[in-house]
């Protein structure tokens, strides 16, 4: 991630266009707040990649959120099909109207989160295999220059996710779809997490999957429960095991079994981000306040003013009363 971050803050500089990938299933939490801090001013192209995986009207929704913002343009293609792909270069050229020719070409980065399709898309736009690309995250390993056209160069760096997720419903979700290792979660949580959501907002896609009725009123325990019943994922004594069940349940969403499936909306995404950034904001003033009391036990830094004079204030209460009483 330091190697990550320290390549584009050295790119950035001579860039003309940002294209950042995102997961047309979940955008905004595949949405890296570090690179929008490291190219923040730079036009800006958001990709919805997957898109064939993805409700359509929930990607139409996405798309009309981003292409509302000032200096970004969206788009929603499947990184394996070529003629979309091409519209790309054309995008970055209505982003950067003065750049192009020989004398002045197009530098175009490209960033996104890992396993959201990078590779395979550079690999359709060069025509040819590019960069090596692989179904997990973390592949592209080292930044890559490839040149999609005489006066147009194209800069691939790792993908990277950010330091720390405040938003609870996003680390779900990146988990679901493959950008976070699978090393780094609890299958049967993450399934059961995204179990809730499917139960709320994709009930018949559910019920039709897996034969099961009355999906919207069940919890998300029973739901896994039953869906490892109905898959065969039993253990001795005919217990469900449920770690297989949620193997199944991520795939099946991985590989659109389920449908086409968009795990949030701009308005959705929107909410939990603001109750993330509170939240955020609370546990960091109580580290802060742990983090004094540290350094005022030690020696380290004198006791704020304020508390300073509360105690002085506390003090000569207690005397006078001790006063009133004798």
């Amino acid at each position: 991630m330091h190697l990550t971050r320290k390549a584009i803050q050295e790119r950035i500089k001579e860039i003309d266009v940002v294209i950042e990938l995102l997961d047309a299933r979940l955008p905004g939490s595949s949405a890296n707040p570090m690179l929008a801090e490291l190219t923040a001013g730079k036009p800006a192209l958001k990709v919805l990649n997957k898109q064939d995986l993805a409700d359509p009207e929930r990607t139409a929704l996405w798309l009309a959120h981003y292409n509302g913002m000032p200096g970004v343009r969206a788009l929603a293609l499947d990184a394996s099909m070529t003629t979309p792909a091409k519209a790309l270069v054309a995008a970055c050229q209505v982003l950067a109207p003065n750049r192009g020719g020989m004398a002045k070409p197009m530098r175009v980065l490209i960033c996104g989160i890992p396993n959201v399709g990078k590779s395979t898309l550079i690999n359709t736009l060069k025509g040819k295999r590019a960069a090596k690309t692989g179904d997990e995250a973390g592949v592209t390993k080292i930044e890559q220059r490839i040149t999609l056209a005489d006066d147009c160069y194209l800069y691939d760096t790792p993908g990277v996710l950010w330091p720390r997720i405040i938003v609870a419903k996003s680390g779900y979700n990146l988990a679901a779809s493959g950008a976070i290792g699978k090393n780094a979660f609890v299958e049967e949580e993450v399934a059961l997490e995204l179990l809730d959501y499917l139960r709320q907002h994709y009930a018949d896609a559910v019920q039709s999957r897996y034969k099961i009725s009355d999906v919207a009123s069940q919890t998300d325990e029973q739901l896994l429960d039953g869906i490892g019943r109905k898959r065969g994922a039993l253990q001795s004594g005919g217990r469900v095991n449920l770690n297989k069940a949620a193997e199944i349940v991520i795939h099946d969403f991985r590989s659109a079994a389920m449908g086409r499936i968009t795990l949030e909306t701009p308005a959705q995404f929107t909410q939990w981000l603001v109750e993330g950034q509170k939240l955020d904001a609370e546990r960091q003033l109580k580290k802060d306040a742990i983090e004094m009391a540290r350094l005022i036990r030690l020696k380290k830094v004198k006791r704020p003013a304020q508390a300073r004079h509360s105690d002085a204030r506390e003090a000569a209460a207690n005397q006078a009363d001790s006063s009133d009483d004798e």
